[in-house]
């Protein structure tokens, strides 16, 4: 019987980095779906170019479609920081492609209030926002498995406190 490998995956919620927010883009859904059916059911250009209505409303259900695929976990966790034994792997959401980090090509991590960094041998630098992990409860987790796995690997980890409150 195989043995169970030990994984940790820290669901993060969909990095917002459209300029309509998730409400406004299904908002904006909603009214061309509303538009084309009001045109469907009204009987102007009955004999003109009807079929591009339906056209229109496909394109709109598609369009809700990708929305709510993207944003909301309709098919599972689509975006998480998953630890592995040896890597750590970040997916961003349903349409990326997962970034794999093997722990030996792992120089340092930095971890700093809101952001983590992870510096690879070759140079290059990854930088994750901590604004992605939805909750107090769920951030310490994170820190925490950060920390074992450093310590589990011999990466260096360096810590910058968070600025006290005045």
């Amino acid at each position: 019987m195989p043995r169970a490998t030990k994984t940790t995956r820290i669901r993060l919620r969909p990095a917002d980095t459209s300029k309509v927010p998730f409400w406004g883009q299904l908002l904006i859904g909603g009214l061309w779906i509303a538009y084309t059916l009001f045109l469907i059911s009204s009987d102007e250009g009955i004999q003109d170019y009807h079929f591009l209505h339906y056209v229109f409303l496909v394109f709109s259900l598609v369009y809700i479609g990708y929305v709510l695929v993207h944003n909301a976990p309709v098919f599972g966790t689509q975006s998480y920081l998953e630890f592995t034994p040896g890597y750590i792997v970040h997916k961003g959401g349903l349409f990326r492609a997962k970034q794999v980090f093997a722990a030996e090509s792992i120089e340092a991590i930095d971890l700093a209030p809101m952001q983590l960094r992870i510096r690879l041998r070759s140079n290059d630098l990854y930088t994750l926002s901590l604004r992605e992990v939805k909750g107090p409860k769920r951030r310490e987790k994170f820190k925490a498995e950060i920390r074992q796995f450093a310590a589990e690997y011999t990466i260096t980890l360096r810590e910058t406190a968070p600025a006290p409150r005045v």
